[in-house]
């Protein structure tokens, strides 16, 4: 736009800088800009997302989990490093997975996001279509009508499968229902049909000792507040026939839906900063999330040790691999101290066959903090360490929070943190002349 100055003039502005051409400031999209800066280059970066990183002093150890944990190599790691905390989201948000995640990979998570339940479904590498309606499931214990455990005592992923062959034959009018195990006690619940809307409430309060809630359209009015009040109706009709059904199949005897959501397109990592990146996670929520965003999901197994033989594997492959890491968060949600300590401990004692392996760039952090204190996903920052021969290392000298605190990052976002990895693997040209 011309400003005002010369705006109404037939004189064109002039390349002698006699006249001002001013123009009206326009944001731009991150991601434009990455796909002009970025080139392939040889050199590789690995992610290491330790889920749920982040912890707080316990009550009568006044300690983090990261600071019981003897961590000799992630504290060397980190004195040779640039480090910080990192918020996922925003300064008092706890995020969820999905959207910490997204935000990892450079996504902006206000403008990228997706429902738990979508991404259930591409990790199991369900048929996932166009007008489908998906939601996160998870079998878990109601006494009297009230959840006494949102997990069902972790029940194994058999037994998942046996309660999805009971719920699958539910018929539902002008719907289609695919309800498939995912993992322990989690698995994916998927409607197809015409008219069918994603913009619904959950049915899991995420709290015990409430009882599962009504399944509601979001919103009052609107183009798609008709489909999805139908669609709340299915729901909660098939919510009504699932209690009736597992009653006798304790400690699973109900279920609980939530991020609801339908199937979206996004940019792909491999088009906005040109690698060719990889998977390595063996939850499938975090395969299908890595999907969404173009990965190529390496098959692994369940074991750190499974998944350090799949990176070595493909290492001549891929040039960005994410590197997955669930039992921190596991340990976490259960208030188990002790257990997270040792899921530290025994990454630890992985970390220096990851840099046997030679990376550009290595990076160490967590999707979102899940401390023991809470038992549940916090707006904590996450501790972040990145390491690389060009990193321009901090004064810090332990792997954890007090002292991360310190580091040279300070604040970050982890939507800034991807934009670091390619300029430490030198994957970015320079910004203008």
């Amino acid at each position: 736009m011309i400003g005002d100055d010369i705006a109404n003039t037939d004189r064109p502005p002039s390349s002698e800088g006699r006249s001002l051409l001013i123009r009206e400031a326009t944001p731009m999209d991150p991601f434009d800009l990455y796909r002009t800066l970025s080139v392939r280059t040889k050199s590789k970066i690995l992610l290491v997302v330790m889920d749920g990183l982040g912890g707080h002093p316990f009550p009568g150890r006044g300690i983090s989990e990261l600071e019981a944990a003897r961590i000799p190599n992630l504290d060397r790691l980190a004195s040779e490093s640039i480090c910080g905390l990192s918020t996922p989201i925003a300064p008092g948000i706890t995020p969820g997975s999905g959207p910490s995640h997204l935000a990892l990979f450079g996504y902006d998570p206000f403008r990228y996001n997706v429902g738990r339940g979508v991404l259930s479904a591409l990790g199991i590498d369900f048929d996932l279509r166009g007008g489908d309606v998906a939601a996160r499931a998870n079998f878990c214990t109601v006494d009297n009508g009230v959840i006494t455990d949102r997990r069902a005592g972790r029940i194994p992923t058999e037994e998942s499968a046996r309660r999805c062959e009971i719920l699958s034959s539910i018929e539902l009018p002008g719907a289609e229902l695919f309800i498939q195990p995912e993992m322990d006690y989690r698995a994916a619940f998927i409607l197809r049909g015409e008219g069918l809307s994603g913009d619904l409430t959950d049915s899991d309060p995420q709290a015990t000792g409430e009882p599962p809630r009504d399944v509601e359209a979001r919103a009052a009015s609107g183009p798609k507040a008709e489909a999805a009040r139908r669609t709340a109706g299915l729901v909660n009709a098939f919510l009504r026939q699932a209690a009736v059904r597992l009653a006798s199949h304790p400690p699973g005897n109900m279920i609980l839906l939530r991020g609801f959501d339908e199937h979206a397109d996004f940019p792909r990592i491999q088009d906005v900063f040109k690698l060719t990146p990889a998977c390595i996670a063996a939850y499938p929520m975090y395969r299908g999330l890595s999907k969404l965003c173009g990965m190529e999901v390496l098959e692994t197994g369940m074991r750190l040790e499974d998944e350090l033989n799949t990176l070595k594997a493909h290492w001549d492959r891929h040039d960005f691999f994410f590197f997955h890491i669930k039992k921190t968060d596991s340990c976490g949600e259960d208030g188990d101290f002790d257990g997270k300590v040792a899921v530290l401990e025994e990454v630890d004692a992985l970390l220096p066959k990851l840099r046997d392996l030679g990376p550009d760039v290595l990076a160490v952090t967590g999707d979102h903090s899940t401390p023991c204190l809470l038992a549940a996903h916090s707006w904590h920052p996450v501790p972040l360490l990145i390491w690389s021969p060009r990193c321009q290392p901090d004064e810090v000298t332990s792997f954890h929070e007090r002292a991360l605190a310190r580091g040279g990052l300070a604040a970050i976002r982890h939507v800034d943190i991807m934009p670091l990895l390619m300029a430490n693997a030198l994957k970015f040209i320079k910004y203008g002349a």
